[in-house]
Parts: C-alpha cells; sequence; structure tokens
C-alpha cells in the first residue's frame, strides 16, 4: 500500500499537469446545435478576428456612447492603435424602454470601419434577466469564433454602463497568449460617482476593496496559483470577464442562472481546472448607481451600504483566523487530492485531521478523495458540505471589517518577512 504524507516535489509536478490534462479532457463541452440555431448576426465574423466582445445592454443611453467609445479606439501595449480587424462587437438591448439601440446604431454607422453589429430584442418575462442575455451573447460569439476555428480566440464581455481601458483587448490577448484560459479584469467605481455617495457607503466600499485586497495577497502565500501570481486581484465579473472559445466549450457555456451569472461561471471555470488570470493590466471603470438590474451585484451592495448606515448597522465580515484556516486547510487538501489522483492513499489520521479543521465529517471526506474529481469539483463539494454539517459557520464569528483588515495586516506583515527569509509564497508549491 502507497501512503503520501509529504508535499510531493517538483520531479512528479509534470506527471501531474499532464495527469491534470486527461482527466479535464473528459468533461462534456457544450452542446451547440448549428443546425437549429438561429445567428444573432447575419454578417460573417471578419477571418482576421480573434476577439469578439460582447455588451448587454438595457436602458442604458446615459452611458452606452462612452461605453462604445471606449471599445473603438482601443490601442496595443505600446500604445499603437489596434488593427480594427482583430475585433468585433456584438451589442444586444433586449427590452429597452429608452433609445439604447438607436444611439448604438448611430454609433456604428458613424464608425464603419468597426464591427460593431447591434441586435435589439424583446425577451419574454422568463429570459428577460442579465444572466440569459449574457449567455445568448457569449453563445453567438462561442459560434462566431468556432466558425474561423479559433479555439483560442477570446470572448470578451463587458456591460453598457463601463467603459473599458484603452489597452483592455491587448491586455486579454496578452493574458491569453502566457497562457491563461479565462482573465477578469480590474473593475473600478468612477470617481465622481463614488464620490456621491453617501460617507458610510463610501467609507464601506473602500474598506471592502482594502479587505479583498488583503485576502488576496495572503491567499498567495499560503495557497498559490502559479497561474495567478501576485501581484492580482480578486474580481471575476461580468464587466470584464474574458474566456477562450474552447475553454467557454469545456466549462459548458454560460450557466443558466438568473443572477450572479458571472460568479456562476467562473465557478464552472473553477471545476474544469480553468487557467483564471486575475490580472492587473485588464481594467474598467464602472458606474456607481445605486439601482442595478438584479438583486446582487455592485449596485445592490451599494444600495444596502447606504441603508446600513441608515440603521448605524456595523459592517460584518469574515475573521482573519478564519480566512487563514480555510486557506491552509485548502492546501492540505489539494495534497492529498494530488496523492490520491496519482494512486497514494492518504494516511488516515491526516484525513481525519483535515477534517475536523474543516468541519466535516472524516467518512465523508474519505469517500470523496477516492472519487475522481478535479480539484475545484472537490472544494466546491466540501464548501456545500460545510454548509450542511454547519460546524464551519458555528465556530467562526464574524467581525467588524475594521478589525479584520487589522488582524490580516498584521498576519501579512509576518508572512512577507518570512517570505524575504525564505522560499515561502508565490511558486513555492506548483500544485494546479
Amino acid at each position: 500500500m502507497k501512503y503520501c504524507v509529504a508535499i510531493p516535489g517538483e520531479g512528479k509536478m509534470v506527471f501531474m499537469e499532464s495527469k491534470r490534462l486527461l482527466f479535464v479532457a473528459d468533461f462534456p463541452s457544450v452542446q451547440l446545435d448549428k443546425d437549429l440555431y438561429q445567428p444573432l448576426v447575419q454578417i460573417p465574423p471578419s477571418p482576421h478576428c480573434e476577439v469578439c466582445v460582447i455588451v448587454p445592454v438595457r436602458n442604458e443611453a446615459q452611458t452606452l456612447a462612452a461605453t462604445l467609445t471606449a471599445l473603438i479606439y482601443q490601442v496595443d501595449l505600446e500604445g499603437q492603435l489596434l488593427d480594427p480587424k482583430r475585433y468585433e462587437i456584438i451589442l444586444l438591448a433586449n427590452n429597452c424602454s429608452d433609445d439604447s439601440a438607436d444611439l448604438a446604431r448611430s454609433f456604428a454607422e458613424q464608425h464603419p470601419d468597426i464591427a460593431l453589429h447591434v441586435v435589439e430584442k424583446t425577451l419574454p418575462p422568463t429570459e428577460a434577466y442579465i444572466g440569459r442575455v449574457r449567455q445568448i451573447l457569449m453563445d453567438e460569439a462561442y459560434r462566431r469564433l468556432s466558425s474561423l476555428g479559433r479555439t483560442r480566440g477570446v470572448i470578451a464581455s463587458t456591460d453598457g454602463d463601463s467603459q473599458v481601458s484603452p489597452t483592455w483587448i491587448a491586455a486579454n490577448l496578452y493574458e491569453i497568449i502566457c497562457g491563461a484560459d479565462a482573465v477578469g479584469g480590474r473593475i473600478f467605481v468612477e470617481r465622481a460617482g463614488r464620490a456621491s455617495l453617501e460617507p458610510y457607503a463610501r467609507a464601506c466600499y473602500l474598506r471592502e476593496v482594502g479587505y479583498r485586497y488583503l485576502i488576496t495577497e495572503l491567499e498567495t502565500y499560503l495557497d498559490p496559483d502559479p497561474h495567478d501570481s501576485f501581484p492580482r486581484h480578486y474580481q471575476h465579473y461580468g464587466a470584464s470577464l474574458a474566456v477562450t472559445a474552447e475553454m467557454y466549450a469545456l466549462a459548458g457555456g454560460l450557466p443558466p442562472v438568473r443572477t450572479p451569472e458571472d460568479v456562476a461561471f467562473y465557478r464552472a471555470l473553477v471545476r474544469v481546472n480553468a487557467r483564471f488570470r486575475h490580472s492587473s493590466l485588464v481594467r474598467v471603470v464602472t458606474s456607481a448607481r445605486e439601482i442595478g438590474r438584479t438583486n446582487v451585484g455592485l449596485a445592490n451592495q451599494l444600495s444596502k451600504w447606504i441603508e446600513m448606515g441608515r440603521q448605524q448597522q456595523s459592517f460584518v465580515v469574515e475573521s482573519a483566523a478564519a480566512i487563514e484556516t480555510r486557506f491552509v486547510a485548502r492546501r492540505q487538501l489539494r495534497v492529498m487530492w494530488w496523492c490520491a489522483l496519482n494512486g497514494y492513499q492518504p494516511d488516515h489520521p491526516s484525513v481525519a485531521s483535515l477534517a475536523e479543521t474543516l468541519g466535516v465529517s472524516a467518512q465523508w471526506l474519505v469517500q470523496k478523495l477516492s472519487q475522481p474529481y478535479t480539484f475545484g469539483q472537490l472544494f466546491e463539494q466540501v464548501e456545500e458540505r460545510q454548509q450542511e454539517e454547519e460546524r464551519w459557520a458555528s465556530r467562526w464569528k464574524f467581525v467588524e471589517i475594521e478589525q479584520a483588515i487589522g488582524d490580516l495586516r498584521l498576519r501579512l506583515e509576518s508572512l512577507r518577512q518570512q517570505r524575504g527569509q525564505g522560499d515561502f509564497g508565490v511558486g513555492a508549491i506548483g500544485l494546479d
């Protein structure tokens, strides 16, 4: 009987990578019946097209001109104007009661050198939500890139109230060329809108950004991802989300959920071991509107913070201790998964100890480790089991965000010093 009780050495990393690729290849791809499908855009894509940008729009007349202007004047990473034949834009104006569609069509007429395809639809109530609209657009982009044989062609999503940076397309392409399968861009709230927020909501927003960044840095020390090294950020949302055509299919396409469809898609990518890059090079500015298209997302969160301020409620979050425990346990679980994948029997006392830390049944964890999951699938099931058993939630109480930020800063100061003294942090372990 072979047992695995230590982190594998570098000599086995290549073998594990081949196992990862073979296992991922067994996943079913999204089924797209071209014979039954009615395309959104009748004009075929340019044979030079590498990127298909999709923009879901519903009553965005106030911001749409800025959105389209930013997309039209794209440059490469050296500042030279990007060849417009390398990308196209598909805009779907659904169920609009303003002149968004007319504005977009006028914009297309004024810029004939840009492939801007404007589609206007009135969807039935069962389909008139952002998740479905983004899915329709991304499916169309996938089909168009596939018709060109571009498996590494890029489906790039943004929103009608957002303005991408001048190098947005080039930066996404750069990350894909460097090996990423999908890219989340850094999303900023525009300054004027942020400044006009009520003081408590603005403070909550700024604190959450700092809190999330500290968590991201802690993760790079305790459970680093070799394909998503620091500096990086924490966002993977529809205002700036790019994915290769082949990975879009492998993940099963955008999940059919009302919202948040972007988070659901990110989880689908994690399940199939996609190399996801949270790139600081890819940047977008979005509006600070307080009324959004869904009951989740930034607009909804801003509204909640405003109400919390009026009710004098504290902003509470997960504690630094809970976050650190989760990252350390996840890394230990990743090693056990790797061992099981390669025919090594995990040490039972170690499994029992890890199960206790995670707040799940040891017998359940042993059973799950014997199944041929990807690590993304396995950890998602662990999180679901944690909710069912409720031991994790009862053990770790939420704290005020100010306390969590202070504790994270103290812990990171210690880890930064350790990293300077030895090989601790990004690249310390090559597990996928």
